[in-house]
């Protein structure tokens, strides 16, 4: 009988570690599901997003859960050798440029190097509108510290990440998509030239499972475990 009860908790103590596993999983790249906006880019179609736009000159989440590292590359217009708007952007948006980057002994804005946003929840999307793309700029997404995939621009269906700055075809908007059930916390943009300009960017909060689903789940692996153990202890 002791046999059989160290079985039955071994059964149980399976579905649980089933329900709590979460592997790392891919993050997917996709282009457009996107709406223009006079004088500010373009938006995400993603239904349930938030959206930082930049426009009050800062980084700011109006929900509280997105946090940037760095501060000093929120801009407006273009500067030549320097940065340049998104393709249909007169408003403010953020350029990350290489680490200690400077024109005319003048720092560039956005020489940090990279541009870390931190999450204070899961989220399972994140989106950008990517302008000018270059194959020196990289999005790296992590979760719990661990990074889950690395994209760069060449890495956008149909663009041909060569700076162009004008027309859509090299100024898209970029969703990135956790598969399902999974999520991530933080998204690194670095640069390595001059420079990575994005706009109204969105986040998505990862859905939870519903607590009745996985107590109903929990139940289920109880009473298959109980059930098990019955059936052994008639055959004994």
């Amino acid at each position: 009988m002791f046999t059989l009860q160290k079985l039955s908790l071994a059964l149980v103590g399976t579905v649980v570690v089933f329900m709590s596993a979460n592997p790392a999983g891919a993050v997917s790249l996709i282009k457009g599901g996107s709406t223009p906006v006079a004088g500010e880019g373009q938006y995400t179609n993603i239904q349930g997003a938030t959206t930082i736009n930049f426009n009050s000159g800062t980084a700011t989440d109006p929900n509280g859960f997105a946090t940037y590292s760095a501060t000093n590359g929120i801009v407006q217009n273009s500067v030549d050798g320097q940065y340049a708007t998104p393709f249909g952007d007169t408003s403010y948006y953020l350029t990350v440029a290489p680490k200690g980057a400077q024109a005319n002994g003048q720092n560039i804005a956005g020489n940090t190097g990279d541009e870390t946003i931190t999450f204070a929840k899961s989220i399972d999307y994140f989106g950008l509108y990517w302008g000018s793309i270059d194959t020196y700029n990289f999005v790296d997404v992590y979760s719990g510290g661990k990074l889950l995939k690395t994209f760069s621009g060449a890495d956008v269906p149909g663009a041909p990440a060569n700076g162009t700055q004008s027309g859509s075809v090299n100024n898209v908007y970029v969703n990135l998509l956790a598969d399902k059930g999974e999520s991530f916390d933080k998204v690194v943009l670095r640069s390595t030239g001059l420079a990575f300009e994005t706009d109204n960017h969105s986040y998505r909060l990862a859905s939870v499972p519903e607590p009745t689903a996985t107590l109903g789940l929990l139940a289920f692996g109880v009473m298959s475990a109980g059930s098990f153990v019955k059936r052994k202890s008639k055959l004994v």
